[in-house]
Order: structure tokens, then C-alpha cells, then sequence
């Protein structure tokens, strides 16, 4: 796709597609009022600054708490001494520089070479999708988990081994999804890898045991195991293995954990082979897929852990089906089911999201090498001579960044494909939210007004 040359013309289709991007967020009501920062704000508020404990804290006028492990109540201790207007700038902050670090880390080495008109396009792009909409407006802290598994990724694709795990280990201290990032360590063979987030999560565990024992205490041996703390395993947003379950009825625990030892088999042949070929990238996309199936609850804005599997298919160079999937998760489509899923359409667009989940699960490009990209446009003076018999061409060395093969990648799956042939000199190819535990009627994590509008009282996630 060939856009404007010129730097007008391209600041005019930035602003028109900015100006879309506006009215499509402010015409479906997804916004989140910053629920999930209202639970972390009020949490460590109350800890810290007035001896409360930390699992009996309640967002005034509803029933939801903290349910993170106590590690992340000590992680979001620089809250307490905030106003909530600072601890909003902070949380908006810090989503932003995280999404920055995934950004850069997917595109890769060769990120400047997209230049400013490819990453605005596709910053209009990420904008639309729903996880991670959901992510910035309820303050979910998603993005800094996932920059921090994608920098552990980086380093072992690198082959710097010395850190590798450590934000691992700190992500699955703060959320237990993460963990299973350990076990791809330990399938993959890289022990010492697996030793440093191991140990990185059992020292932030023993940080925070020390810091408050009754809340640890609670937490390991009672709140972990009551999943209706966290809200109804049917609400639309559970976009699991047991949400699809629960909204068929009450939910068979036996044959859930029989699915999940099903699709846990499929990651661990998948993700072996992917390391095998050493495609890390790979490797990391279809764990977070696996955890966000696996899990009892993964609401919709857990789904930002899908945002690698669209840079492997984009660098696989299945663009149409990249950016075909990425289009059906902007539409917020599983919300017309809100109120209940009857029928075949119901069960099958009621759980769109888990659909995606498992068919990237089963069919990401894994361990191929990727597709080259076209040399841009060069003029007939630029054309480099023939090699010469005396002095034969030199092969350009591999880009070793975990994701660089697809160094673009979010701008193509968003449609940036641009040339910038005016720009760049010529290049040749290289190689929770949930609903309540109260009657569905409250509906407080619906999306839009026909799929609730979010209600006073949002739950948390």
C-alpha cells in the first residue's frame, strides 16, 4: 500500500485517521474510570498510611477488592503518598513507557527505519485494540508485565544469559499468569535461566511475607483458591477455557482441568520445537496464549499477552490473517453477548476472544524463518554495481533481536505498510474486570451502553 510522499499529506492522513480513532472511542463507551487503579490506590492507601489490611479493603459501594498476591500491593506502595489525580498521571505514565518497551522490542533493531508517519499509523492502530483500551483505562499494570517478560525474551534471543529470568520471576510475583513463562524456561532447557526466575518470584514472595505475614498468609492459604473473590467465571469478559465452560452452565472442574492438560500438551510440543529452531519470539507468543487459555479467569484486557503472536504472524508474513484477527479483537464484538449467549451464534460470539486464543495456540508460524521484505524503491543511480569477481559481496549478518525478523511488525498488522522511499535510503532484504459474585443484573464490567456502559461501580480485576 503506497500513501502520500509528502509530509503534509501524511500529517493530513495521521490527523483524519487520529480524528476516527477519537469518535470511534468516544461513540462505544469503553472507557473504565480507572476502576482496577481505584482498588490498588485504595489498597495500599489503606495499608500504609492507615494499618489496614490489605484483603479487607473494598472500593466504597461495591464488593471488590485486591486479589493480586501481597507482592503487588508492596510493588504499588509509591501510591499511598499520592492524590488519586497523581497516581492516574502515574498509572498513564507508566502503561505508556511499557508500551514504548514492546514496541521497541517487536520492531526490533531496525525500529527507526519505519520512521514517524509507520508508528503513528500504527499507534492509531493499537488505540483500537480492545486489551489493551482496557488496560489503560481501568490502570491495569499488563503492559509493564509483559515489557518485562518481552525483555527477558530480548536477552536469552541476545545470548546474554546472565539476567535472563529475573523479570520473569518479578512479573509472576506480581500475577501468577507469568509463571508459566518459567516452565517454557525449564522446557527449553535453560536451567540457569529458570533458577534466576524462580528466584526472583520466591524473593519478592519472602519480601513481601516479611513485610505483612497475616496478609501472606491469607492470601497463599484461602484467597487464592476463591475464584468468586475475583467475580463470575460466566461474565462475557472471562475469556478462558472455564469462562467458556461457565456460560455453558455450571462449570465441570474436571473436564476443565482435563482441557487444560490438553492445551497445555499442544504449548509445550509447540514451544519446544520453536526454541529447537531457536525462534524465541515464537516461543513467548504461544506461552502467553497458552496462559491466558490455562488461567481460571482472563479477562479481555489480560489479552495484551496476544500482542506478540500478531508480530510472529506478521513476520511469518501472514499479514491478511494478522491483521483480520487484530480487526476482530478492535470491535469489542464478545459484548453483545453481555446479558446472556444462547444458541450457537451465542456460543460462538460470545467467546470470539477464546477462539482466537487457541487457533493462534495451534496455528502461530513457529520455528520458519521469516519472510524477507521487498527492498524499497531505489532510483536507477542508486542501483549498487555488479559484484566484482576479485571482490565478491558481502552477506549482511542476522538480525539476532528476538522479534527483528518482523521489525514493523505492529505497523504492517495495523495496515502501515507505507513506502518511505523519500526518506530512507535503499535497502537490500535481510534475513477485573468481572462481574459481580452478586445477580448478573448489576453487569459492572460491561462495555458499552447495549453491553453495559460501565456501571458507578466497576469490578476489579
Amino acid at each position: 500500500m503506497t500513501g502520500p510522499r509528502t509530509v503534509r499529506g501524511r500529517l493530513l492522513v495521521v490527523a483524519a485517521l487520529a480524528a476516527l480513532v477519537t469518535v470511534f472511542t468516544a461513540t462505544v463507551p469503553l472507557l473504565r474510570d480507572f476502576f482496577d487503579l481505584r482498588v490498588y490506590y485504595g489498597t495500599v492507601h489503606t495499608w500504609a498510611g492507615h494499618g489496614g489490611r490489605i484483603y479487607d479493603y473494598r472500593v466504597p459501594g461495591t464488593p471488590y477488592g485486591f486479589t493480586y498476591p501481597p507482592f503487588a500491593a508492596l510493588a504499588l506502595l509509591p501510591l499511598a503518598p499520592m492524590t488519586r489525580a497523581c497516581a492516574t498521571a502515574a498509572s498513564l505514565a507508566a502503561n505508556l513507557a511499557a508500551l514504548a518497551v514492546v514496541l521497541r522490542i517487536l520492531a526490533g533493531p531496525g525500529w527507526r527505519r519505519h520512521g514517524w508517519y509507520r508508528w503513528s499509523l500504527a499507534l492509531c492502530g493499537l488505540a483500537l485494540f480492545e486489551p489493551l483500551r482496557d488496560t489503560v483505562s481501568f490502570g491495569q499494570v499488563n503492559l509493564v508485565l509483559l515489557a518485562l517478560v518481552l525483555g527477558d525474551c530480548r536477552l536469552l534471543a541476545a545470548g546474554r544469559h546472565r539476567w535472563a529470568g529475573a523479570g520473569i520471576g518479578l512479573a509472576a510475583a506480581v500475577k501468577l499468569t507469568p509463571a508459566l513463562f518459567i516452565g517454557l524456561l525449564l522446557l527449553a532447557r535453560r536451567r540457569r535461566a529458570a533458577a534466576v526466575a524462580a528466584g526472583a518470584a520466591v524473593g519478592a514472595t519472602g519480601l513481601a511475607a516479611w513485610a505483612d505475614p497475616g496478609a501472606s498468609r491469607f492470601y497463599w492459604t484461602r484467597a487464592l483458591w476463591e475464584t468468586g473473590r475475583v467475580g463470575r467465571l460466566d461474565y462475557v469478559s472471562n475469556q478462558s477455557l472455564l469462562g467458556v465452560l461457565a456460560r455453558l452452565g455450571e462449570p465441570d472442574r474436571a473436564l476443565w482441568a482435563a482441557l487444560a492438560l490438553l492445551v497445555l500438551c499442544g504449548w509445550a510440543v509447540r514451544a519446544r520445537r520453536a526454541v529447537a529452531a531457536g525462534d524465541w519470539a515464537a516461543a513467548f507468543a504461544l506461552t502467553g496464549a497458552a496462559a491466558c487459555l490455562v488461567s481460571p479467569v482472563t479477562w479481555v484486557h489480560h489479552l495484551v499477552w496476544l500482542l506478540p503472536c500478531f508480530a510472529v504472524l506478521v513476520r511469518a508474513g501472514s499479514r491478511w490473517l494478522a491483521g483480520t484477527l487484530y480487526a476482530v479483537m478492535c470491535t469489542s464484538v464478545v459484548w453483545l453477548w453481555v446479558d446472556g449467549a444462547p444458541g450457537w451464534s451465542g456460543f460462538l460470539g460470545s467467546n470470539a476472544y477464546t477462539w482466537i486464543t487457541l487457533g493462534l495456540l495451534l496455528g502461530l508460524p513457529a520455528g520458519q524463518p521469516p519472510v524477507p521484505r521487498p527492498p524499497l524503491a531505489r532510483s536507477a543511480s542508486a542501483t549498487a554495481p555488479a559484484p566484482s569477481p576479485v571482490r565478491p559481496t558481502t552477506v549482511a549478518a542476522r538480525d539476532h533481536s528476538p522479534l527483528s525478523s518482523g521489525a514493523g511488525a505492529v505497523a504492517a498488522a495495523t495496515g502501515a505498510e507505507v513506502e518511505e522511499a523519500d526518506r530512507e535510503p535503499a535497502r537490500s532484504p535481510s534475513s477485573d474486570p468481572t462481574g459481580s459474585t452478586r445477580p448478573a443484573a448489576a453487569n459492572p464490567q460491561s462495555s458499552s451502553a447495549r453491553a453495559s456502559s460501565y456501571t458507578a461501580s466497576p469490578p476489579p480485576s
